[in-house]
């Protein structure tokens, strides 16, 4: 079990882990050993978390959900195996941490006397911008 809050365990055997060959520097160790690691977690079918926390996680995940519901976390800052497997866990954990804190509803609030008094004002000195550019009129002298 991966605690991630005090209310919310993942068990792992809803996790999967295969560990793919990484791209980028490290020499023949890159053509050779499969260190990175991408963990799959289907959150639309997981037991573990609650259903306001599930469509939080999947509006958060974006695009590293794909469209069955598995978010896919993909780890190969390091060059061991341990460690990006390591990383990818927190990276899931620190995603539904997130999930799980509920929003702030918004309370509806009206604009002050004096935000209005100033709205108006810069509205009026613009308008009096505006007016004196009008084009000048011939005086008769």
């Amino acid at each position: 079990m991966i605690c991630v809050t005090r209310t919310i365990s993942i068990d792992e055997g809803e996790i999967r882990e295969e560990f793919i060959r990484a791209s980028g520097p490290g020499g023949q160790n890159v053509n050779k050993v499969a260190t990175a690691v991408q963990l799959r977690f289907d959150v639309s079918r997981s037991t573990s978390l609650p259903d306001d926390v599930r469509q939080r996680l999947i509006r958060l995940a974006g695009r590293r959900i794909t469209t069955d519901g598995v978010l896919i976390i993909e780890a190969r800052r390091f060059r061991t195996q341990q460690r990006n497997r390591q990383d990818a866990i927190d990276r899931l954990i620190e995603l539904v941490r997130k999930a799980a804190k509920r929003p702030k509803p918004r309370r509806k609030t009206k604009p002050t006397l004096a935000s209005k008094k100033r709205r108006m004002e810069t509205k009026r000195r613009r308008s009096d911008t505006k007016r004196t550019r009008g084009a000048i009129s011939p005086s008769e002298d």
